[in-house]
């Protein structure tokens, strides 16, 4: 997997939306970028990408006013999810194959990432969106179908706000299946946390537990007992996002990793070209499953 080395410039774009969403005066928004650029001496560049993220973000909140400073982004993110599902989840109940589509739009969702891209428009969006039908879904769509029709115990690992609407259309086509979904524990960049996924409602058709950790991935060494539990557990994982990719393609889990390829390095790693949708089982998938795109 990728090291943090690859992301620096990231880090401080993302910690300077943090700032600037926060602190109103220029002379603090320096300040604090001033600390910002002293951490990243502290970084392990060995390190995944999410524990570097984690390191500079839980020091930036102990320095901002706001304990989430990206709190308004994400209820903006909710906000637009909202008014989109019901036409959405029009389209998934009048396809060929629900579960192929809300895949395909739960992956569509995972353009709401703030962590990747902060000059997101509403156009983009649409235009996602629009797409979202004749995606292609490159990786294993018919194992993964495989493995839900199987699963009694479902964990979801959420990725972030505003996506996680999208998520939730994804986890009503499981039908039958204990679904238990997971946050963060704690507020980082835009990922969702509780407070999304009450938003969602997602309370009303799965279980909803927080991980313990502020990474934006799910290191397995940082997430509390309770997590842990259900990791081991779940006869299904699902794991949206690339933080959830970048920290467990390595996991003792048979996980299915849902996400939409947004960097070289992920790419490289992945074996999927940028902007492909992915639907790839990390120990099954192999470079045969990787030249097959499944619709």
């Amino acid at each position: 997997m990728k090291s943090s080395i690859d992301c620096i410039p990231c880090f401080v774009r993302q910690a300077a939306d943090a700032v600037r969403m926060t602190v109103p005066a220029d002379e603090d928004r320096m300040r604090l970028m001033r600390a910002v650029l002293e951490w990243m001496g502290d970084i392990d560049l060995d390190s995944s990408p999410p524990a570097s993220v984690q390191m500079i973000h839980r020091r930036l909140r102990g320095l901002l006013p706001a304990g989430d400073p990206y709190r308004e982004a994400k209820d903006r993110q909710n906000d637009l999810a909202a008014r989109l599902i019901p036409s959405i989840r029009k389209r998934i109940a009048e396809s060929f194959d629900s579960l192929t589509m809300a895949v395909r739009y739960a992956i569509t969702g995972n353009i709401l990432d703030l962590g990747a891209k902060n000059n997101l428009g509403i156009g983009d969006i649409y235009a996602e969106l629009q797409s979202a039908p004749i995606q292609p879904i490159f990786g294993d769509m018919a194992a993964f179908q495989k493995a839900v029709s199987k699963a009694r115990q479902v964990l979801y690992l959420a990725d972030n706000a505003g996506e996680i609407f999208f998520d939730r259309l994804l986890i009503e086509q499981l039908a039958g299946v204990k679904v238990t979904l997971a946050v963060r524990g704690m507020p980082v960049i835009n990922d969702a946390t509780r407070e999304d996924a009450l938003a969602a409602g997602i309370d009303n058709i799965a279980e909803i537990i927080d991980n313990g950790s502020d990474a934006p991935g799910t290191i397995l060494s940082d997430c509390n007992a309770e997590f842990r539990k259900h990791f081991d557990e779940a006869d299904l994982i699902i794991a949206k996002g690339q933080g959830n990719f970048e920290t467990l393609s390595d996991a003792p889990r048979d996980i299915f990793f849902l996400f939409r390829t947004k960097c070289p390095v992920i790419s490289l790693h992945s074996g999927f070209c940028i902007g492909t949708y992915v639907a790839t089982n990390h120990f099954a998938g192999g470079d045969e499953s990787r030249k097959r795109g499944l619709s």
